[in-house]
């Protein structure tokens, strides 16, 4: 059964939504400059990402929930959800799909972007 491009955009938001605020079903990654934070910036930086809720028509255009930026202490960073195949060697098919898809949360410094 193929699903509508609405029910598909849904699924993904709602999939999208879930592994950003348990970090659960895919794979986190944070580049040097997060990494380099002390870890109570980094602790808030992460708390930031999985409350983020601040969708919109400029951070948000297609309705996934995939991207998103935050500002702690003073400095703005940038996530955003990639989806891959199961061996994370190209991209896959079908983000509506869980079995076929691994979802990969990169947060970074808006600096490395």
């Amino acid at each position: 059964m193929t699903q509508s491009p609405n029910t598909k955009i849904d699924r993904i938001r709602q999939l999208n939504d879930s592994f950003r605020r348990t970090f659960a079903g895919g794979r986190v990654m944070i580049t040097s400059g997060v990494e380099i934070l002390d870890l109570a910036t980094r602790n808030d930086l992460l708390r930031q990402v999985r409350e983020f809720t601040a969708f919109d028509g400029d951070n948000d255009s297609h309705g996934e929930h995939d991207f998103g930026a935050v500002t702690v202490g003073g400095q703005s960073f940038f996530w955003k959800i990639d989806y891959y195949d199961r061996a994370l060697e190209g991209g896959s098919d079908d983000p509506a799909d869980p079995g076929n898809t691994t979802r990969v949360l990169t947060i970074m410094h808006a600096s490395e972007y």
